[in-house]
């Protein structure tokens, strides 16, 4: 029997090394998982081939058959699943049907489902909050999911380039952190930026120059890690 169609943009990221771990674990061999996925979860199309190509990385398991994975493994969908980047991504991990969390939020079903769709998080404060708490969300994971890390990053990189007292309302605005907190953290970023930039000007055109100049556009591509970062160790 052939394997359904799975959607692309409904699939997590899928941990490739925790499943093949997970199963060594259990001495079952990849004949075991694909005949518990068949018999326990109707999943009759599963083979040993298949369960091989996704320990490889070779294939992902769709939702459903990453949560028949899971209960053959005797583990969480979350521990299969790599880093959560999206509302979906972050619901599937905790193991919650769309039904629970929209019940928890606020919302009904069809517009909490058209969110995920889209990757567009449009709730109130109260019902952000509310998301928070069920899918037990970071506030890295938070900014993320619901839509402000673009925004974050436009704003980090404004604040290095010029005056950083500028920017600590806005981002704060963004990120709900204690303005000291913030202070701190856009200070030491706008030094560390500018000190690589005034590396490159005073070396001029030669190779340590263009060495400061890419490691300074690296740190602009990476502004919203190491602004996470520098409020980890400032909190």
């Amino acid at each position: 029997m052939r394997r359904p169609s799975a959607t692309p943009n409904h699939a997590p990221p899928f941990n490739a090394p925790a499943a093949r771990r997970l199963r060594a674990a259990l001495g079952m061999g990849p004949e075991h998982v694909a005949h518990g996925m068949r018999i326990s979860y109707g999943l009759p199309y599963v083979t040993p081939d298949l369960v091989t190509a996704w320990e490889r990385g070779i294939a992902s398991p769709s939702n459903p058959e990453l949560t028949a994975l899971a209960g053959v493994l005797w583990c969480s969908p979350g521990e299969l699943i790599g880093r959560p980047r999206t509302l979906r991504e972050h619901r599937i991990g905790r193991g919650l049907p769309p039904e629970d969390v929209a019940r928890a939020v606020g919302l009904d079903l069809p517009r909490y489902l058209r969110m995920e769709d889209s990757d567009g998080w449009s709730g109130n404060e109260r019902q952000s909050a509310a998301l928070a708490g069920v899918l037990d969300l970071s506030l890295p994971d938070f900014v993320a999911v619901t839509g402000r890390e673009g925004r974050l990053a436009e704003l980090l990189r404004s604040a290095v380039d010029t005056r950083w007292q500028a920017y600590v309302r806005p981002v704060g605005k963004v990120v709900p952190l204690e303005r000291r907190v913030l202070e701190r953290v856009l200070q030491e970023l706008h030094q560390d930026y500018q000190g690589q930039m005034v590396a490159s000007l005073s070396w001029g055109g030669n190779s340590a120059a263009d060495q400061a100049g890419d490691a300074g556009r690296g740190f602009l591509e990476r502004i919203v890690e190491h602004f996470w970062a520098r409020a980890g160790a400032a909190s």
